[in-house]
């Protein structure tokens, strides 16, 4: 079914715990998703490896939210099988632009080489997706997206689905029903992605963090 879906519509659906996706890139339909099971990373519980913490503080990334948001979309799609077609990007795009779509980059001089990109509502951020054109630069996105959240205020952050790749950052899975608990008061209060006078550092992004062997 090719019915009309707006970006109103999308947020509605976030607020009840959907999710889009497709097929393929070339799919005009899209399919609401509630999973059984549902990935998150909790915002007090985050941890890297101690090879990455050192990556993390010798690396001379440059971090930079939103310079580049069809960019982080674009190299998230870039994969033999990918969910996001056209029309789910340009709703993304759509939500970018109302200020309830944002994305985390990894710049490598002029080089966007890694990023994760999200929905933000009420104290939610929904991570959609996250790619990586060089070693670590996907973890190293989620780190310094993690530090942001948790200044910004946020309660929620989830994940969808948990990977290897997540839990390997601390994330977790919950059922449907405990995402939808977690979910409500998220959607009664606020928080923003770019908290006044944020300015961060590797070193500070490494210490909101557990590091593991």
């Amino acid at each position: 079914m090719t019915y009309d879906i707006t970006p109103a519509l999308l947020l509605r659906a976030y607020a009840v715990g959907l999710f889009p996706m497709a097929d393929s890139q070339d799919d005009g339909e899209i399919q609401w998703v509630d999973p059984r099971k549902r990935g998150l990373l909790p915002l007090d519980k985050f941890h890297i490896s101690r090879s990455l913490h050192r990556r993390l503080r010798a690396w001379g990334c440059t971090v930079r939210t939103d310079c580049d948001f069809a960019g982080v979309l674009d190299g998230c799609a870039d994969r033999p099988e990918t969910w996001i077609s056209a029309r789910i990007r340009a709703l993304y795009l759509d939500l970018h632009t109302m200020g309830h779509a944002h994305s985390l980059e990894i710049w490598d001089g002029p080089d966007l080489v890694g990023g994760t990109y999200g929905v933000v509502l009420g104290s939610a951020f929904f991570g959609e997706s996250m790619f990586s054109r060089r070693t670590d630069a996907s973890k190293i996105a989620l780190a310094y997206l993690v530090h942001r959240l948790r200044a910004g205020g946020f309660t929620l952050f989830d994940t969808q689905f948990l990977t290897p790749h997540l839990a390997s950052l601390g994330g977790i899975e919950v059922s449907r029903s405990a995402y939808h608990r977690l979910l409500q008061p998220a959607m009664e209060s606020n928080a923003t992605f770019d908290p006044p006078g944020y300015s961060v550092t590797a070193a500070d992004v490494s210490q909101c963090s557990t590091h593991t062997s």
